[in-house]
């Protein structure tokens, strides 16, 4: 066997399962790390994708797989940016090429994937949770020889729920092995006392006591985690210990890549670079509109330099919402606390019940993990703060765990709350502009991923009114009305057609409230009613819009168009939009066919 593995070609190559990794020989492994980190550089260098975590996991998805059986044991990959080797190695490697692409494998864990996904992980900090749930349905099946391996890292692990976790699991027999992937890094760098307690661990300075010791976990570690000799000669003896177990490991995201270790932040998700060198390939350089997120990290800076009651807060992402901007100029108002997205709603919640004016950024699909905080801790007490939801709409890439497509619908059921979404990036200005006046309500505001439809976007702030909305166009027979920036896929529709007199464009900018007094005279206008929206159909604008004519007892025909009640999986936004029958052909053929009904 292994001379075959040892042929010029490689051995990764010969790598179709788990098994035969445990038939190779420790010097086998080491070739096997350098070709697998190899692999993951030379895919992601043109497919794009998530790079420095799994290039710092080499050597433990290697160890993990040789010392324990899996799938029968079990092995879940926290939110699953480190799991791309893992893939590889278990079946997926003629197939990679296809991550995270239209029709091809999930960028995360995924278990309708494959038998070696044991869990489904987008979001962080759900592994100690379900690994304990497994392990503990093991012990009820009298499976009890069965191991159980949480991979989490150091950022991951400060979440409010991988305590919540931690704390129960301590408190059982449960075969579990938690490995503690530390690398002082998320996406942007790890924050928090926690952080600074596994730097004291890894320097030799941290207090007598072991944190995971006092919760009852046989602690092992710190150890070099690319060392792969060590782990797993560690993993071995691990295996034979019962009860709960954590393992530390010191990882350099990036491993291997010399421009990813230098800059991880940059490199956790590099879209296309030069396999060989690590250079990111250049941006277009035609001048193009600014990113949405862009928008609102320079335009809070704008705001709070002139209004000292401003401050920002964002859960662990500092660089995708772009507060990174008003961490650097303004230091001391802006709060990245960590993947704690409970704590910072309530936190706001707080800061606006002694005056201050906190904007609360958080990814759409990221703000569901603080549901009954938004209920509770903000709008039951009519607390005035301001919710900045980025990646609103689908994502893309990233897939059904990302897409920000629910906020419409989960939000707008709870008393007291605004929801507005901007049509470009001057009403995001503005509405934020209105926002930090003094609104006697919380206030949620949606906006998608990647860039608007405005090369001169920074002007001059204006107050919005609540609750109303604008008439763009004039008509006769069909009103649609949209909402945020998919109602721009409208206007430009309405340029390319001829005889459009008879179509008119409303930009509804309120999802709530609602513009009743525009809804009533385009009700008594129109023949037609279309709704469009970049989120799901049940329950969100549309449904609104039905609500109300229902209680207006309007006849006017109304066709909602959004996201069915299906979850969409990963592709381009584009490609997305068209299978979700959200896209220009779709609204143009509906739209015509209207027109030639008469």
């Amino acid at each position: 066997m292994r001379n075959i593995f040892s042929m010029p070609k490689g051995i990764l190559q010969h790598i179709n399962d788990p098994k035969d990794i445990r038939s190779l020989e420790i010097v086998d492994l080491l070739q096997l790390a350098q070709e697998l980190r190899e692999f993951i550089i030379d895919i992601v260098a043109t497919k794009e994708g998530h790079l420095g975590a799994s290039l710092g996991v080499v050597e433990l998805t290697i160890a993990v797989h040789y010392v324990f059986n899996t799938p029968k044991d079990k092995l879940i990959w926290d939110v699953g940016h480190q799991a791309y080797g893992h893939k590889i190695l278990t079946g997926r490697r003629e197939i990679f090429n296809s991550n995270r692409q239209l029709g091809g494998i999930s960028g995360f864990p995924k278990r309708t994937e494959s038998p070696y996904d044991d869990f489904g992980t987008g979001h962080s900090s759900t592994s100690i949770s379900a690994i304990l749930g497994m392990a503990l349905a093991s012990q009820i099946k009298g499976s009890k020889n069965l191991q159980h391996i949480a991979v989490i890292g150091d950022a991951s692990i400060a979440s409010g729920m991988a305590f919540e976790g931690l704390n129960h699991a301590g408190d059982t027999n449960a075969n579990i092995l938690i490995v503690l992937n530390d690398n002082a890094i998320g996406i942007d760098p790890s924050v928090g006392a926690l952080k600074k307690y596994l730097t004291n661990v890894k320097k030799g300075t941290a207090k007598d006591e072991n944190i995971f010791e006092c919760l009852n976990f046989n602690y092992s570690g710190p150890m070099d985690g690319h060392d792969l000799v060590a782990l797993i000669k560690e993993l071995k003896r691990l295996k034979d210990i019962e009860g709960p177990k954590l393992l530390h490991i010191i990882t350099t995201k990036g491993k291997g890549l010399k421009k990813a270790e230098e800059n991880q932040v940059v490199y956790h998700a590099p879209g296309k670079f030069n396999k060989v060198t690590g250079d990111l390939w250049p941006k277009t350089s035609e001048l193009q509109p600014p990113k949405y997120q862009d928008v609102f990290g320079h335009t809070l800076v704008e705001l709070a330099k002139k209004n000292e009651k401003i401050v920002g807060i964002t859960p662990a992402m500092p660089t995708g919402s772009s507060l990174k901007y008003m961490m650097e100029q303004l230091p001391d108002r802006a709060f990245d606390v960590g993947i704690a997205e409970q704590h910072a709603v309530t936190m706001a919640g707080g800061m606006a019940a002694e005056g201050l004016v906190p904007f609360c950024n958080i990814y759409s699909t990221f703000l569901q993990r603080a549901y009954d905080q938004i209920i509770h801790d903000v709008a039951l007490q009519n607390l005035p703060v301001i919710f900045c939801l980025d990646r609103a709409g689908i994502v893309g890439q990233d897939g059904a765990t990302h897409h920000g497509i629910y906020d419409m619908a989960y939000l707008r059921c709870i008393p007291n709350l605004i929801i507005f979404a901007p049509l470009n990036e001057i009403e995001l200005r503005d509405i934020m502009f209105t926002a930090q006046l003094g609104l006697d309500h919380p206030i949620a505001i949606r906006y998608p991923r990647g860039r608007g439809v405005t090369l001169d976007w920074k002007q001059k702030f204006n107050k919005i009114p609540i609750g109303i909305s604008q008439e763009l166009k004039k008509g006769t027979k069909i009103a649609v009305l949209s909402i945020g920036h998919i109602g721009n896929m409208v206007t430009d529709l309405l340029k390319s057609m001829h005889n459009t007199d008879q179509i008119g464009h409303y930009n509804m900018r309120f999802v709530k409230p609602l513009d009743t007094d525009m809804l009533q005279k385009v009700f008594s206008t129109y023949e037609y009613i279309i709704t469009i929206e970049d989120g799901c159909k049940m329950g969100g604008f549309g449904s609104a819009i039905l609500e109300y004519a229902n209680e207006m007892h309007s006849f006017v025909p109304i066709r909602v168009f959004g996201i069915e009640d299906v979850f969409i999986e990963q592709g381009t936004i584009e490609e997305l939009h068209k299978i979700a029958k959200i896209d220009i052909s779709t609204l143009k053929n509906y739209i015509n066919n209207l027109l030639n009904t008469d």
